[in-house]
């Protein structure tokens, strides 16, 4: 076991565990933002350096802080090791400037993105992001193109996470699409005259954590704020069958995996329960999704009046035994 400390609090894991899995187990604010890492998929990590946090201790064995901040998703914890996130300013100005990269080519086309409300890197931009762009050159652009019956794609979006490569790889029979060309002319799309069709496709629309990816029979129908998640199942000989339904009304707007706090799927779904059951009748309806207060989506779906009474309630004793 190693005993680490992440801005000022304390945990033992076991040898092996990275420093933002540390910081998961903690939980609250301390746990630095992903847009690459993704628990399920190995080998996933590493690329977008969101989740940089600086070592101000490496371990009792050798206390030398390290020199340069690291990406907490890759770095492995060791005994007596000291990180900072949130209570570090060259952590946050630093984890601006990767923000600042992120959306150079990122067009800003909320208002129409299906992705908006659920956008991770939405999240980042209005954390630390800049009111205006320092770059003087033309963004990139590409097509938008259809990679399958049920898949739009928009690579302007992309910021090569590579969550959906990794996710053909691991979870599909086999990969048609992947990254092509270098630099700034690379892009992620499919080899020539291939479609996306196997039966777990439509999990690369969850994993993305932009609005690269897009649900063709979902598209532009509604804003996620308007619509009712249900937690819901179904006798599937494919997978689990347990998923989240988007309802308007008794309208199966959207069929999604569950996803935990950190917006990772909790199990992978196929496309026939995807894509072809959208009636209600389909599905056996357990309630509510639980949906953070704090995300747009809550807007119109507090489980019950008498949950939010007990979570400000918490906030309010937290903020009293502070003081």
């Amino acid at each position: 076991m190693a005993k680490v400390t992440i801005d000022g609090h304390s945990i033992e894991v076991a040898d092996g565990t990275t420093i933002l899995q540390a910081a998961r187990m903690i939980g609250g604010d301390i746990v630095p933002p992903t847009m690459c890492y993704y628990s399920k998929l190995k080998t996933s990590g590493g690329y977008c350096r969101t989740c940089i946090v600086k070592v101000t201790k490496g371990s009792e064995k050798d206390p030398r802080p390290m020199p340069k901040p690291v990406a907490s998703c890759r770095t492995t914890v060791m005994d007596g090791m000291e990180v900072v996130n949130i209570t570090s300013p060259e952590v946050l100005e630093a984890r601006r400037g990767v923000v600042e990269f992120l959306l150079i080519n990122h067009p800003l086309d909320c208002p129409i993105c299906d992705q908006a409300g659920e956008c991770h890197l939405q999240d980042l931009g209005y954390e630390h992001g800049l009111a205006k762009t320092r770059y003087d050159f033309p963004r990139r652009t590409f097509n938008t193109i259809d990679i399958g019956p049920y898949i739009k794609m928009h690579m302007t979006r992309c910021i090569m996470c590579f969550r959906c490569v990794k996710t053909a790889d691991q979870i599909t029979d086999y990969r048609v699409h992947g990254m092509l060309n270098r630099g700034d002319a690379s892009e992620i799309s499919t080899y020539i005259q291939k479609a996306i069709d196997n039966d777990f496709s439509g999990n690369i629309i969850d994993v993305c954590p932009v609005g690269a990816l897009t649900d063709r029979t979902f598209r532009f129908k509604s804003r996620v704020w308007f619509t009712k998640p249900m937690d819901a199942h179904r006798n599937c000989t494919k997978c689990s069958g347990k998923v989240a339904l988007w309802l308007k009304g008794n309208d199966v707007l959207r069929v999604t995996g569950r996803k935990d706090k950190w917006g990772e799927v909790e199990e992978f779904i196929c496309n026939e329960c995807r894509f072809e059951k959208k009636d209600v009748k389909d599905w056996t309806i357990e309630g509510p999704r639980h949906i953070d207060r704090h995300s747009v989506i809550s807007a119109n779906h507090y489980e019950s009046l008498a949950k939010l009474k007990l979570d400000i309630g918490k906030q309010q004793k937290a903020l009293s035994t502070k003081k």
